[in-house]
């Protein structure tokens, strides 16, 4: 009988939470889809893994045989997946590099040209990854490092160097009332529909609404997307306002959409990102040593 591995994933949540609740808002997912697919596991195994009651879930007797194997299981399945993947990108001289929208901005030319002069006979495949997928690849080991902006969900896990950092701007339509401002203060912004990326990147999404500089005013969503082209269309038809490196003026911008300056956030921050288990790599390492010094010129 096959098993997709999420599910194994799902069920080993519920199991060290032992709550629904705790285990959907680790895995950025929705509670009901979290008991839809615990119920799909058990439906395939033919057994119930867990009791369900007002103090949590409690694992059954099968239950406790499945989570004493499943962590094994899982880091197996994952290192056989990332020693698999890089053993074709070696045999292929290729580093395959995540990156979400204007990756290092400016830098990013550079970095590769620096890759390029030290590893000649090596080629970096730059893979762009949805804002839905904020580790830009390298949670899933589909790439070897990463262009990220900070923070992001697993980033505790990861090899993260931070490159540089540059202000926050607010992105309106062009007929908001705010719009011919040449400043905005966000404490304007905080009763604002925003366009928010999806509910599962967690950190990310509460990172670009500003979650931590809100003084305890919800957040109105008036859209979700997951591209910048997306993005841009929700913008400019009015349904919301985003948050944005200043980059996004050079990078992303369209008529119907304007980029002011914003005070009362932080900056957004740029990294290099990479698997611990690739530490010793020195096609990686590599990478990295270029996007420091480049970043460092610059």
């Amino acid at each position: 009988m096959d098993v997709d591995t999420r599910l194994l994933r799902y069920f080993a949540a519920v199991a060290e939470e032992g709550s629904l609740t705790r285990a959907a808002q680790r895995l950025y997912v929705s509670q009901p889809a979290l008991t839809k697919q615990i119920r799909r596991l058990e439906s395939a195994l033919g057994t119930a893994l867990f009791t369900r009651s007002r103090d949590g879930m409690a694992l059954t007797e099968p239950g406790r045989a499945l989570a004493a194997r499943v962590p094994g299981l899982l880091a197996g399945w994952e290192t056989a997946l990332r020693e698999t993947r890089a053993a074709g990108s070696r045999a292929d001289r290729v580093l395959r590099v995540g990156f979400l929208a204007s990756a290092a901005n400016e830098a990013t030319q550079p970095i590769i040209a620096e890759f390029a002069r030290r590893r000649p006979d090596w080629r970096a495949e730059m893979r762009q990854a949805s804002w839905s997928n904020p580790s830009a690849g390298l949670a899933g080991s589909d790439v070897d490092v990463a262009l990220v902006r900070l923070p992001f969900p697993g980033q505790g896990a990861l090899r993260v160097v931070e490159l540089f950092s540059e202000p926050r701007c607010v992105v309106l339509p062009e007929a908001h009332p705010l719009a011919g401002r040449e400043t905005i203060d966000f404490r304007e912004l905080r009763d604002e529909p925003f366009v928010a990326a999806p509910p599962e990147t967690g950190p990310w999404r509460a990172y670009w609404l500003a979650a931590d500089e809100r003084d305890g005013h919800p957040v109105r969503v008036g859209a979700v997307t997951a591209q910048p082209d997306d993005w841009l269309t929700a913008i400019t038809n009015g349904y919301g306002v985003a948050l944005a490196p200043e980059s996004a003026s050079r990078f992303y911008t369209r008529p119907g959409v304007v980029h002011r300056p914003v005070t009362g956030v932080g900056p957004s921050r740029v990294g290099v990102a990479w698997d611990p288990a690739d530490d010793a790599d020195p096609v990686v390492r590599d990478f990295v040593r270029c996007c420091r010094l480049v970043c460092a010129r610059t």
